[in-house]
């Protein structure tokens, strides 16, 4: 595995765990998640634009 599928999975954890319908994280609101989700997009646009996943 290369680093950035590595830090593309990680992402997707991060961005899982702060859905704010999980108990611990229900009093953040969607601060987290619409950030986290933001570095996944931008991660995955730099990856295609580097020619691969």
């Amino acid at each position: 595995m290369s680093l950035s599928t590595i830090l593309l999975i990680i992402l997707v954890l991060l961005l899982l765990g702060a859905i704010p319908s999980w108990p611990h994280s229900r009093r953040w609101g969607y601060a987290p998640s619409g950030a986290l989700g933001v570095i996944l997009l931008v991660v995955v646009i730099v990856l295609l634009a580097r020619g691969g996943v």
